[in-house]
């Protein structure tokens, strides 16, 4: 009865609020929560009529023994990992760069942002004019007298996930120098006056000020990005196709070429998983106490 009660009195203290937030999550239970809760339960259905099990742990027994699907889960950790380190390290030098009170500085972020325009699969679509055996790439080295013979970049092998790193980097990194930067603006100027003034060093600055105080933004950019780098799809389908496979490639071939909805589905909550292993351990590493500028 207490619990009834203290239901009824919450609802009807925050009654206009709820009814706000409702729209929203109805939108999610129908479009997100629904379908995900269908896909995680196809991955335990072993499609009796075909495998003779009714329910269990078939289907993930069967990708684990798929040809592609280790080189799929490699590859997806692979180009998250690099990936990541990579869009952090240049959009952290970007953003330092573009918080300095230098000419033109609008236009300048203006430019560098453009690729977050660009829909994913016309970014894919340049950068295999860029990299094809016969593409600006290719002819740029060999005018230059570095190659002798074109490099089939999307041939396989860690060429070619370097080559899917560097194209991934190109379009999302101006989003984590997005963040970074505003990270970067809300930091205090008066903190660094005083650090100089007591004589520190720009790295000391850097190690013991910057980093520290961007704690919240770099979380919010691994976050973002750790997120879209483990989804990656149209860039390694594009550049790689199936010399590459990636999780999100492999999820679809196993429904749209192998007709198997339930291994793509056990593949499908796999990479789930990993996503939401990747965000709880990096919390969990790096603690959530808020940092302050006080």
């Amino acid at each position: 009865m207490k619990t009834i009660e203290r239901v009824n009195s919450f609802v009807g203290r925050y009654y206009f609020e709820i009814l706000l937030i409702s729209p929203l999550f109805l939108y999610l239970a129908v479009s997100t929560y629904s379908p995900v809760i269908q896909v995680i339960g196809m991955s335990f259905d072993a499609n009796q009529e075909q495998t003779g099990f009714e329910f269990g742990f078939y289907n993930y027994i069967s990708i684990f023994g798929h040809f592609q699907f280790l080189q799929a889960l490699f590859n997806t950790f692979f180009i998250s990992m690099v990936g990541l380190a990579l869009e952090l390290s240049l959009g952290l030098f970007v953003a330092i760069q573009l918080n300095k009170r230098i000419k033109f500085r609008g236009i300048i972020r203006s430019v560098y942002i453009l690729p977050l325009g660009i829909p994913t699969i016309v970014a894919a679509s340049n950068m295999r004019y860029i990299f094809d055996t016969n593409g600006f790439l290719n002819n740029v080295l060999m005018s230059l007298n570095i190659i002798d013979l074109s490099i089939d970049w999307g041939a396989g092998g860690i060429i070619t996930l370097l080559t899917i790193v560097i194209a991934d980097m190109w379009k999302v990194t101006p989003l984590v120098m997005l963040i970074l930067l505003a990270g970067l603006e809300n930091i205090p100027e008066d903190i660094y006056e005083s650090a100089k003034i007591d004589g520190a060093s720009s790295f000391q600055i850097f190690r013991r000020i910057t980093l520290p105080l961007l704690k919240p933004a770099i979380t919010m950019a691994l976050v973002i990005r750790g997120i879209d780098s483990f989804r990656i799809f149209e860039l390694p389908l594009v550049l790689a196709g199936k010399s590459e496979p990636v999780l999100g490639t492999f999820v679809y071939s196993e429904y749209n070429e192998a007709l198997n909805p339930y291994t793509s589905s056990a593949a499908a909550v796999i990479l789930l998983m990993m996503i939401i292993l990747f965000i709880v351990s990096y919390l969990w590493f790096s603690g959530t106490k808020e940092v302050s500028y006080q």
